[in-house]
């Protein structure tokens, strides 16, 4: 049986560390780490790498499946159960195709909300894509539209880029082939959520390229920590939405009760237990609503 030692360390994100199993094979480990305005906080969220690990899991097999109404998606994940998954990380590692991955971050909205409001007020459009006056917050968008970012290195922020930017980094063929594979994605997703009572408002999203040249899936997918997911009958556009997700650890971090100031020098305060379990009871709803299983998963 393989331990994690056996396998040369390639990187760390703000969340995953990534492993070497082969020339073709790589190992992602999804930690307890939890990042907010750039900066990995130093509390962890119990079980939090288990729910990334189980609804990518869940998603890839979703929407790599053979559906009547959408061709299947091509992915990374080659399996969540292997021998050569080290016992230490099971349940929080997958074995995945290595990839050339693509240097931007695909990002899909439907609704205003993050940094898309912010864009939004400031010019009436995110990321070149002009909008209609009068939106708000949480508002649902004419039509889902593709915002990419700049991916950012370790410990940096990813900007908000035009797809003409994008077009320039990229060519126009790969560009608009990643736009149309993010937007195709947004939709199954959000079609999906929907049927289980949940709003997909928006997601980001990985891509790589095999040896062929041709676009994968890679990363996670439609997980909490990559998509901001709201209850349906809870709706109410014009203020911030109840979700599950980890905007609830960034609400109390710009509170009054953190006492942090996002643009000061000094690191997050820790997160009190009350925020640590309340955010670990969102990460898990989503995966028991989203997928209709009970936690946990079995290993």
């Amino acid at each position: 049986m393989s331990t994690l030692a056996d396998y040369p360390h390639l990187a760390s994100g703000k969340v995953r560390d990534l492993y070497e199993v082969d020339d073709e094979t790589l190992l992602l480990v999804a930690s307890d780490r939890i990042s907010a305005y750039d900066h990995v906080l130093s509390t962890p969220i119990p079980d939090k790498g288990r729910v990334l690990t189980a609804l990518s899991v869940f998603w890839f097999g979703l929407l790599g499946g053979r559906d009547v109404a959408a061709p299947p998606v091509a992915h990374h994940l080659i399996a969540a159960r292997d021998e050569r998954i080290p016992d230490e990380v099971r349940g929080r590692a997958l074995l995945v195709r290595r990839l050339d991955m693509v240097p931007v971050e695909c990002v899909a909205r439907g609704y205003l909300s993050g940094s898309g409001t912010v864009d939004y007020r400031r010019d009436g459009a995110v990321c070149g894509v002009a909008l209609p006056d009068g939106l708000t917050e949480a508002s649902m968008l004419p039509g889902p539209i593709f915002t990419p970012a700049t991916k950012a290195e370790y410990g940096e922020h990813d900007e908000n880029v035009t797809f003409d930017a994008v077009v320039a980094q990229l060519g126009p063929e790969l560009a608009g082939a990643l736009r149309d594979a993010t937007l195709s994605i947004y939709a199954r997703g959000s079609a999906y959520a929907a049927s289980r009572g949940i709003i997909l408002a928006d997601t980001k999203l990985e891509f790589g390229l095999d040896p062929s040249g041709a676009i994968v899936l890679g990363d996670e997918v439609l997980t909490p920590d990559s998509s901001r997911f709201w209850p349906a009958d809870a709706y109410a556009p014009g203020v911030p939405q109840p979700s599950f997700d980890k905007q609830y650890v960034r609400d109390w971090l710009t509170s009054d009760d953190s006492g942090w100031d996002r643009h000061g020098d000094a690191p997050p305060p820790p997160l009190p237990d009350a925020v640590v379990q309340a955010t670990r009871a969102r990460y898990i709803e989503a995966y028991t609503r989203l997928t209709g299983h009970q936690w946990p998963p079995p290993l």
